[in-house]
């Protein structure tokens, strides 16, 4: 599992209830996307009861104007828009801000030694730096590299293209070299 990745206990599939009564497309959109939109409603929430929650709350949504959402232009990226929305809607009802510095480092905590422990101390200044992103570059981040997402898997969820995760990536390093004052070597990005 990577940093602050969520395991949902129940990664809930349609149930084969349901499945019959709902478009086959929603079926299909909802079986690939919803580990990943629980995974990344928890590290925004850091907590697994909202993050089910929200991401229930957005198949709910999306469910409901699926035909419209089959008119967008990007399907995903609508869809993505959908999720940022609730999770920024239910941060604020809990008047909360996002949980990832948290969520984040905690989870890394656990899997670390105590060796590892002044290691993981810095780790949590580069994720209050990530934190201060821009939102893109925020979420290209937390999905490819807190989430182990490649760089095809960031730009379908998000609905962009590959080249756009590329260099909301070398933007995001940039960004975060500044911040954290390490130098910034041009070049250093692998495809994620």
């Amino acid at each position: 599992m990577s940093e602050g990745e969520f395991d949902p206990s129940g990664d809930q599939a349609v149930s084969s209830e349901l499945a019959g009564v709902l478009p086959v497309d929603f079926t299909a959109f909802h079986s690939q996307q919803h580990r990943a939109y629980l995974r990344y409603a928890h590290l925004q929430l850091g907590n697994p009861k909202d993050a089910e929650e929200v991401v229930d709350d957005v198949f709910t949504f999306l469910l409901k104007v699926w035909r419209q959402a089959l008119k967008e232009a990007s399907l995903h990226g609508f869809a993505w828009a959908v999720l940022r929305e609730h999770v920024e809607r239910r941060l604020a009802a809990l008047c909360r801000q996002v949980a990832m510095v948290e969520t984040a480092w905690f989870a890394a905590l656990r899997r670390s030694s105590r060796e590892r422990l002044e290691l993981l101390e810095s780790k949590l200044g580069l994720y209050a730096a990530i934190a201060g992103l821009s939102e893109r570059q925020y979420d290209v981040v937390l999905l490819a590299f807190l989430l182990g997402n490649d760089s095809d898997t960031v730009a379908r969820m998000m609905g962009i293209t590959p080249a756009t995760v590329r260099s909301h990536i070398r933007g995001a390093r940039r960004t975060l070299s500044r911040k954290l004052g390490v130098d910034w070597i041009p070049g250093e990005e692998k495809d994620q």
